[in-house]
């Protein structure tokens, strides 16, 4: 068993990975409104994601002997200016996350709980991609600029993404 503080902030996180995959649900539904069907299915792969990411900090409290509460999962926007605005939204977000991420492994050090540290570790480096893969996408739309030919073209490239889930740990 870990520390209730611990169990609380765990279970404040999966709250906010099931908010990410609202607001990414947003997202792709906001692109098929406009047209992007590829940066729609992009967000799908990403909804995918943080639902993983949420069932893995709920398999880890079980783990512990805790206790999974869920929570109300606030509204997310439904609107943006642009597909870029989106986007620039999305990496917003992702680094959020990471400095949430960051502020579990700082609670974990301080209470010496180092299985939780180990776990968040995978976390840690999977925030890394997160925003490189977020950060590419919207540097290429600022290149991009609103040409419609180019946001065709990213439209295109960005369907290609597929949620590919990670092999089981043993």
């Amino acid at each position: 068993m870990f520390s209730e503080k611990m169990e609380a902030a765990i279970n404040s996180q999966i709250n906010a990975e099931l908010y990410s995959s609202y607001l990414y649900a947003a997202m792709g539904m906001y692109f098929e409104a406009i047209d992007m069907s590829g940066a729609g299915k992009w967000m799908d792969a990403q909804v995918q994601e943080e639902l993983m990411h949420a069932g893995k900090f709920m398999s880890y409290v079980n783990e512990r002997g805790g206790r999974v509460i869920l929570d109300t999962i606030e509204k997310p926007p439904v609107e943006w200016s642009s597909c870029l605005a989106a986007f620039e939204a999305a990496l917003e977000h992702e680094k959020k996350v990471s400095a949430l991420i960051n502020e579990l492994v700082t609670m974990a050090r301080d209470e010496q709980d180092h299985m939780t540290d180990n776990f968040l570790q995978w976390f840690i480096a999977e925030q890394v991609e997160e925003e490189a893969s977020v950060g590419e996408v919207t540097r290429k739309l600022r290149l991009v600029g609103t040409s419609g030919g180019g946001l065709f073209m990213m439209d295109r490239e960005l369907s290609a993404r597929v949620f590919t889930p990670p092999a089981k740990e043993e």
